[in-house]
């Protein structure tokens, strides 16, 4: 498996970047391989429980001027369920999901704006204030 590049987000606040190659929406626990790391010594265990969301990245630096588009542009053709969620410390984001359920652990976003830095996201529910559709 290819490793992927993720930023980890935790409901504390906390942030995490680097490299995983053992992430499974259905595992509680993954391990990132830090973002400078050596290779060596590096590895830390992350659980799904404490964080807000695994954002997975075109790059670690993204835009800070990059305003990430909440609405569909013309001519988008979403695939799955067009949704607003609100995590419970204020950051809105839109996007489609074909796997929603309240009474799941966790789902996957996958943001409308084709230019965002997130590929996709995986959002933690406990982490969530609301969730609707749009």
């Amino acid at each position: 498996m290819e490793p992927s590049k993720i930023v980890a987000r935790y409901q504390n606040g906390k942030i995490l970047k680097g490299y995983t190659q053992n992430f499974f929406p259905n595992k509680p626990i993954f391990h990132l391989n830090l973002l400078g790391a050596s290779g060596s010594g590096d590895l830390v265990e992350v659980n799904l429980e404490d964080l807000k969301a695994v954002f997975f990245v075109r790059d670690f630096t993204g835009n800070a001027k990059h305003v990430e588009r909440k609405q569909l542009a013309p001519g988008d053709r979403p695939q799955g369920r067009l949704m607003e969620v609100t995590c419970k410390d204020g950051e809105v984001m839109v996007g489609t999901t074909t796997g929603y359920d309240p009474k799941r652990p966790a789902f996957f976003l996958f943001p409308i704006d084709q230019s965002s830095n997130n590929v996709r996201v995986f959002m933690v529910t406990s982490a969530v204030r609301t969730a609707r559709f749009l």
